[in-house]
């Protein structure tokens, strides 16, 4: 259940109408043993991801998914519920990715989202960045991983390019 809801839906969401401060919650997205371990075959082929019997004598007891497979769950909910569907332009990248609990299947992740920025670029009137805090987390409510999102978000209506002296061009 959300925290606060945006006041427009995904295919009419626009740089405005991330605003600084506000929280979200979604979710929950599932996670389940042979997605983890399909996912860890094909690109983190270490034990603890891929064999049950070797993971149960390793260090977390147990099979766990792998940080890039939490990431990727994530991003799903992120996705599907809080980048808008219409004026996303990209993602200079994300920051900080921190993992901080094992997440084994079973386990029901939620995504908590906080709008920590939210600027209109200087130099390009019809976008603004969106720098959020996205943190994973399980059915305990413990966080298990988190990261800074960056996303360039196209404006509802930009702004009019300044005239600049000396020539006709808006």
């Amino acid at each position: 259940m959300p925290l606060s809801d945006f006041k427009t839906p995904r295919d009419r969401r626009y740089f405005e109408d991330y605003e600084k401060g506000r929280s979200f919650e979604y979710g929950p997205i599932g996670v389940e043993e042979p997605e983890v371990i399909a996912f860890a075959r094909q690109f983190d082929p270490q034990a603890m991801h891929i064999d049950p019997d070797a993971a149960a004598r390793g260090p977390f007891h147990g099979l766990i998914a792998s940080g890039w497979h939490t990431i990727g769950l994530m991003m799903r909910l992120f996705v599907d519920h809080y980048l808008t569907s219409v004026a996303s332009l990209a993602s200079p990248g994300v920051d900080e990715v921190r993992w901080f609990k094992p997440v084994r299947p079973g386990d029901q992740l939620h995504l908590r989202l906080t709008i920590a920025d939210a600027a209109p670029s200087r130099s390009k009137p019809d976008r603004g960045m969106v720098h959020t805090v996205v943190e994973g987390i399980n059915q305990q409510g413990e966080v298990v991983a988190s990261f800074k999102a960056m996303n360039l978000i196209g404006r509802r209506h930009p702004e009019a390019s300044p005239q600049r002296e000396g020539t006709s061009e808006p």
